[in-house]
């Protein structure tokens, strides 16, 4: 089986060609990165646009890389949701176009799945049911992973997700755009301990994240300086911020742990998928907690970690596989929770109300 898979969710435009045999046999990524920096974030606007402009090109190149041709592919495997609705409809629309007219069999892919199923693509040894943490620019849930389309969350933000939570951060310390990696930069330099910060949730029950109280924390204590920010301060708080976060990270899968190892006590897999993944810190911490709790740690190559096409392709692989089977007239998500039975996070908006990511 060889599907094309295609992602618009935020601000990368994708294309990727995957088999069932676990082959990449093209994965092309097209970062937004300098048109949005100059506003500090992402532009929906911009990152719908570019994608309009973009996609069709990448796509051709995708299909060169492979060697392939539209009579080659076996389905087509399109990000539905959730994310920016503008960028998610350019590229479900010029999924369901290729499908249509070459009439090709077609997935649509939560983007969360993507994310959820990433790492079985490069480990062919993970099986379910797994522990995953799913930490990225716009979410950060703990979800058992009993198989496809089968997902029980245990937590998920209150509030900021935790990338969110760098963004913002290396923006009070004028590290620029984006976040994470400006944030990891800084703090190899600094010292992790020099300012206390708080550490939200941290020792209380339950799998749920808070990221904003740290983040205004932190804003306290850019305010409190009295000669402003040098660059030997901008490590020292970018360390301590990564702590406060990686602290958190860690209390809040410890818990996931318990609760998953006394309902699947067959599991033997952590999995943690998404943007903030890259981050090593985190990485480290989670072999550690993983090995604490006789569990091995299946972590994705950082090229799977951010949003990418390959990703989607092979959880297309996975529904098709299994007959899970889209009409062309799948509607684009801006919201799509993984557990639809789970219940809204502490603080979650009435329906038709705003509230924290699902």
């Amino acid at each position: 089986m060889l599907v094309l898979g295609i992602e618009t969710s935020c601000d990368e435009t994708a294309a990727a060609l995957v088999t069932d045999e676990r082959e990449i046999r093209a994965n092309v990524v097209l970062s937004q990165l300098d048109e949005h920096a100059p506003y500090g974030g992402i532009v929906p606007e911009i990152a719908a646009r570019s994608h309009i402009e973009h996609l069709d090109g990448l796509i051709a190149r995708a299909m060169r890389d492979a060697g392939a041709e539209f009579g080659d592919l076996d389905g087509v495997a399109v990000t539905a949701g959730p994310g920016l609705i503008g960028a998610v409809m350019v590229g479900l629309m010029t999924g369901k176009a290729v499908a249509g007219v070459h009439d090709l069999p077609f997935a649509a892919v939560n983007h969360l799945e993507g994310h959820a199923l990433s790492a079985r693509l490069s480990d062919a040894d993970l099986q379910f049911p797994y522990l995953l943490l799913l930490v990225s620019g716009g979410h950060c849930q703990l979800l058992i992973v009993e198989g496809v389309a089968r997902y029980r969350r245990l937590g998920t933000t209150i509030d900021d997700a935790a990338g969110e939570a760098f963004d913002k951060a290396a923006k009070l310390l004028e590290l620029g755009y984006p976040g994470g990696p400006a944030i990891e930069r800084a703090a190899e330099d600094g010292d992790g301990t020099r300012f206390k910060l708080p550490r939200p949730l941290k020792g209380r029950a339950g799998c749920d994240f808070s990221f904003s109280g740290l983040k205004t924390a932190l804003l306290h204590k850019v305010r409190d300086l009295e000669r402003g920010l040098d660059d030997g301060l901008r490590a020292d708080l970018a360390a301590s911020f990564q702590q406060a976060v990686a602290d958190v990270v860690i209390d809040r899968c410890q818990n996931a742990i318990h609760t998953f190892q006394e309902a699947h006590p067959e599991g033997q897999f952590l999995v943690a998928g998404g943007g903030v993944v890259a981050n090593s810190l985190l990485r480290a911490r989670l072999k550690t907690l993983a090995e604490k709790n006789s569990l091995s740690l299946a972590l994705p190559p950082l090229a799977l970690c951010t949003d990418n096409a390959a990703m989607i392709a092979w959880a297309g692989i996975e529904r098709l596989s299994l007959g899970l089977q889209d009409e062309l007239n799948a509607i684009p998500r801006a919201r799509w929770p993984l557990d639809s039975n789970a219940a809204p996070p502490p603080g979650a908006g009435r329906p038709g109300k705003l509230g924290p990511k699902a």
